[in-house]
Parts: structure tokens; sequence; C-alpha cells
């Protein structure tokens, strides 16, 4: 049966525009993004084989063109039209992120983190660098490394604080692994960074680690 047969309560867009999208389930999301089905399925019909075939909703969000590529309903186009909803998703909380001090949206902070990090295969070292009140000035990611690690240089970072003439900053890696536990090194890493920026006058806020649930903060566990 076509979604067009269904009740209006039960398709999807209908149902967003009445109830909001966070009432829709992963597959009525996805639905409404591929806008059509294949013969013999409806688009949730498809939408739900999709997330079957790649595990979870973030496993074809995080997909690359010849993997997306290679399942029924999906192609190129699809691919770019994703890749644009991602990027626009991400520069909305980048705007949210700079009306505010940092300090006083921790969520925000959190949330921009996530979009940010959380999908990248390989560890991934930033900062978010921050002014006297503590509103962004910039994010940016300063090293890239291996599942195991990636080489920090405190240099570096002293190096781009100066340069956007930071007052504090906000320290942030992923674990690809997915577990945010720091581990002994993250913390020994932690402490010479904060040593080489109070040389400088910069205030080292916070350290969060992005797995795959919320980020933690060193700070909130009184390792700062």
């Amino acid at each position: 049966m076509s979604i067009r047969d269904w009740p209006a309560a039960e398709r999807p867009r209908e149902k967003l525009l009445a109830q909001g999208a966070a009432v829709l389930s992963d597959a009525e999301l996805l639905a409404i993004f591929l806008r059509t089905g294949v013969a013999g399925r409806s688009a949730v019909d498809l939408a739900r084989q999709l997330l079957g075939e790649f595990g979870s909703l973030r496993g074809l969000l995080e997909a690359d063109l010849a993997a997306f590529s290679a399942h029924l309903g999906l192609g190129p186009a699809k691919f770019a039209q994703l890749q644009a909803v991602l990027e626009m998703a991400r520069r909305h909380l980048a705007e949210r992120l700079r009306r505010d001090s940092a300090l006083e949206s921790p969520q925000a902070v959190r949330d921009y983190l996530k979009a940010r990090l959380r999908h990248e295969p390989h560890e991934v070292f930033a900062c978010l660098f921050l002014d006297s009140k503590h509103r962004v000035l910039a994010f940016e990611v300063l090293f890239q490394g291996t599942v195991d690690g990636a080489s920090v240089y405190p240099r570096q970072v002293v190096k781009r604080a100066l340069a956007h003439n930071a007052a504090a900053l906000i320290l942030t890696h992923n674990h690809p692994s997915g577990v945010a536990e720091p581990s002994q090194a993250d913390r020994v890493l932690t402490q010479r960074l904060k040593d080489a920026l109070a040389l400088v006058d910069v205030r080292v806020i916070d350290h969060f680690i992005v797995g795959d649930g919320e980020p933690l903060s060193m700070a909130e566990r009184g390792w700062m």
C-alpha cells in the first residue's frame, strides 16, 4: 500500500507537521528524507530495510559515498543531499553556541562537539577558543591521529590560542571506540596543556571526551 493511501495521522510528513519531528521513529524520519520508495516498498518500508542493512541511523549517516550508494534507493544525489543536511545541522549548532557564553550553555557545547567529532573514524584533537566572556571565537581541529591516539604538541595549541587572542579555551577529542572514559594519558596531556597555556595567561576551562553517549567533562569529574 502506498503511503498516500494511509490515514493522514499515520503518514510521516503529516505526523511531523501535526506533532513535531521528535515523535517520529528513525524509519519515519528517514522516509521523509527519501521521499519515495521503490517498486513494492513504500518509503517507510525502504527506510526500515536500510536501517537494518546499515545497523542504525547513525551507521547510515556516517557511511561514505561508496557504501551509501551501494544500497537500493540511494545514490550520489541522495548522498549529497544528506551531507548538506548534516552540515546545516552542524552550522546551526555553531551559531547557537556563538550566541551565549560557553559556560552558560554547557549542553550547547556538548551538542556541538558531538556533531563535529562523534562520526570521526580516527582520533581527532580540537579546541574551542573563547574570549574573556567565554564566548566562542573559533573551533579548530589541531591534530589527527589513528584510532590509538593523537600526538598533541602544546606549543601548537599555545600558538593557535595566541593567534585567536583567546582568553580561555575548551579542549576536546574523540574516542573512536565509543568509550568516553579518559585514559591516564588523557589526564597527563590535559595537565601539560594547562601548564603551557598558563604561561600566556590562557585558561583551560574543560576537556571534553566525545564517545557514543554524552561527551564526558573532565572538569565535572574534578580533574581540571
